[in-house]
Formats: structure tokens, sequence, C-alpha cells
């Protein structure tokens, strides 16, 4: 049984958000689109190898390619990271509750630690 908002492309996206040099990527293009080679710059590694994390990105939904052959810039896409957060955000109640019920435990053992003084 899949959770509530599963849909296939979450399995390729989290499978690309699991990958540190890939988030950081994301977290470049956040700012504005990029050239293989302004994405590489701040990665010891070739323009081949984050040319592979980005074809990665591209299908998973995360990034588009430019259809300029020279450049090729990359460009974040929102949609499929939004579908992301919707699928995590249906587990926030459950943690919300569990962290208020440890805050109430604690303030209670706060509250008797002190009248116990």
């Amino acid at each position: 049984m899949e959770p509530v908002g599963y849909t296939p492309h979450l399995d390729a996206v989290f499978a690309a958000l699991a990958d540190p040099t890939r988030r950081a990527i994301l977290a470049r293009l956040a700012e504005g689109e990029a050239s293989v080679g302004e994405l590489a710059r701040p990665f010891a590694m070739s323009q081949p190898a984050v040319s592979k994390h980005l074809k990665v990105l591209e299908q998973a939904g995360l990034i588009s390619r430019g259809v300029d052959r020279q450049k090729r810039p990359a460009r974040l896409e929102a949609a499929r990271m939004a579908e992301a957060v919707a699928f995590l955000d249906q587990f926030r109640a459950h943690w919300d509750q569990r962290l208020d019920a440890l805050a109430g435990l604690l303030d209670t053992l706060q509250h008797k630690e002190i009248s116990d003084e």
C-alpha cells in the first residue's frame, strides 16, 4: 500500500536528492540557470561527471536543460520538488504531535523536580 500523495516520480526524485553533489547543484540552480562549466567550478570533478549528475536530475524532473547546443544551461524545475514536499508534509502532523508530547513530558518532569526540591 502506497502512502497518500505517492506518485511514481517520487522514487526518482528522492534517489536524485540522496546525493549531496546533486543537492548542491539544485541549491546553485535555485539562484538561476547555469552552464555545466559554471556548475562544475565549485566541485573537484570533471564536467562529464557533473553532466552525469545533471542527467539524473533531469530524468527526475528536477531540472530542465536549455536548447542552446553550445551551453545547454540547466534550470531548476520546482514542480517535482513540490510533489516531494507534499508527500513529506503528510508526516508533519505525526511528528508535531510526538514532539508536543515530548515537550509536555519534559515540562512535567521539570515541574516535579522543582517541587521535590
